[in-house]
């Protein structure tokens, strides 16, 4: 959705055809004899984890899901899993979501998919999802602008016509779709909000509707959000005020329905909590980190809000970057959506972070245009070259779990691939340690480019 180029390299840069099925396992396990004949074998990282690596037959969502009972295992009694990416557009990445978040529905119960996008899409894409409001493709076009554009795909088209079809074989027991993110607020949400505030009086709804004057959307989302951009930073201050006041009558004013008054009350939040982000000054460097901040905290308030209000298992789909629990890139996101969910929920979130060795992605081009990459096998000393000499293709490993010698090298920084919407980046190759940041991790030996519709 932000095109504004200082924005563009704070917000997602350090962030971190025919559809190919991954083949099975590339090997067999051993045989028990051969594994013990060279016990000094284990005392290497690849060897320790190659013991508790479990095997993914696919990456695709349809078929049997077998394969990841032992996922479901490690999931336990989690209410909030966050799935992470290594770039935001990758073939691989999002049909394994669908598969995981398809697993989640059908055998743990998991009735929400938060995703990284704003809010008031959420809403729009969850009207269609469960009541068959609008047409699929519009609605994509139009929420997924900027740099949003990269959910515009046909991956994300599957997994959403897959939950359209699945709410409609279960209307009384729907699978629900939210965005937590705060980078556009569009024009459903005035609408709502204005509504509440004139139903419950005169007197409130010309308070509301007076404080919001001028900043409901008129134009696309991404024209919108460049013409904010271009209001100097004072001004862009004095609508952050406004929005915060109107949050605040509405807490005044609980109405008759309780419900209704807390879902309103939301709304405005959700749309204060985007003045707000870009009342930032974004040309001083010296900003990002609280900005940053204040955006990945409103990520995990959303998500929190939707579990409290609809009892519903949730899994977000996001960025490594966000659903870590601990920073990939202190310098620029101080904290971040996982470490602020792992803080509220405690064992209740789960973090399950996506790696890959080479392959292909989307992203912007140093110039802001989009570009088709190519990245090789990884480098010897980064993390990804030892995950890659795990013997199965692709694999699931709990990190919490691991042998002597895999839970020592998951201990120590190694670098690892964290790209954005934006290639290459400023902290494209962070050094992290695998056994803080992720309670879980999946491997994909290779990635294709996500098919783009727009």
């Amino acid at each position: 959705m932000i095109t504004h180029k200082a924005l563009l390299a704070a917000l997602l840069v350090p962030l971190g055809a025919t559809l190919a099925v991954a083949p099975a396992a590339s090997a067999a396990t051993p045989p028990a004899a051969s594994v013990s004949a060279d016990a000094a074998a284990f005392r290497s990282p690849e060897a320790a984890l190659d013991r508790v690596a479990h095997p993914l037959r696919t990456t695709e969502p349809r078929g049997s899901l077998a394969d990841l009972r032992a996922f479901g295992a490690m999931v336990g009694d989690a209410t909030v899993v966050g799935v992470g990416e290594a770039t935001h557009s990758s073939h691989e990445f999002v049909t394994l979501k669908h598969r995981v978040f398809r697993y989640l529905v059908e055998e743990k119960g998991f009735r929400t998919f938060a995703f990284e996008a704003a809010w008031s899409s959420g809403l729009r894409i969850d009207a269609y999802l469960t009541r068959g409001e609008g047409d699929l493709k519009q609605i994509m076009d139009e929420e997924f602008q900027g740099t949003y554009r990269w959910w515009n795909n046909a991956e994300s088209r599957d997994l959403l016509q897959w939950m359209r079809a699945y709410n409609i074989q279960h209307p009384d027991d729907p699978v629900h779709f939210v965005g937590d993110d705060n980078g556009f607020a569009g024009p459903g949400l005035y609408d709502k909000v204005n509504a509440f505030a004139a139903a419950s009086s005169p007197e409130l709804g010309a308070q509301i509707a007076e404080l919001y004057r001028g900043l409901r959307p008129t134009t696309s989302a991404e024209t919108y959000v460049n013409d904010y951009f271009a209001k100097p930073l004072a001004d862009r201050k004095e609508l952050a005020e406004r929005t915060g006041r109107a949050v605040d009558l509405l807490k005044q004013h609980p109405g008759a329905d309780a419900d209704a008054h807390a879902w309103a009350l939301q709304h405005a939040t959700a749309i204060h909590q985007m003045t707000t982000l870009y009342a930032f000054d974004w040309d001083d460097p010296r900003n990002i980190p609280a900005a940053m901040l204040y955006r990945d905290r409103v990520m995990a308030d959303n998500t929190a809000w939707w579990q409290l209000h609809t009892g519903n298992k949730i899994m977000i789909s996001a960025h490594n970057t966000h659903i870590a629990l601990k920073t990939y890139a202190p310098a620029s996101h101080p904290r971040v959506q996982g470490e602020f969910l792992r803080e509220r929920l405690g064992a209740g979130y789960l973090s399950v972070g996506l790696s890959f060795d080479h392959g292909t992605f989307n992203a912007f081009n140093q110039d802001g245009a989009p570009q088709l990459f190519t990245i090789g096998p990884a480098a010897s000393g980064t993390a990804e070259h030892t995950l890659d000499k795990v013997r199965y293709r692709d694999y699931v490993v709990d990190l919490r779990n691991t042998p002597t010698a895999a839970r020592t090298w998951l201990a120590e920084p190694h670098t690892i691939k964290n790209i954005g919407a934006a290639y290459p980046g400023i902290a494209d190759a962070p050094q992290i340690r695998l056994a803080q940041t992720h309670d879980i991790l999946i491997h994909l030996q290779q990635v294709q480019a996500a098919h783009m519709l727009n």
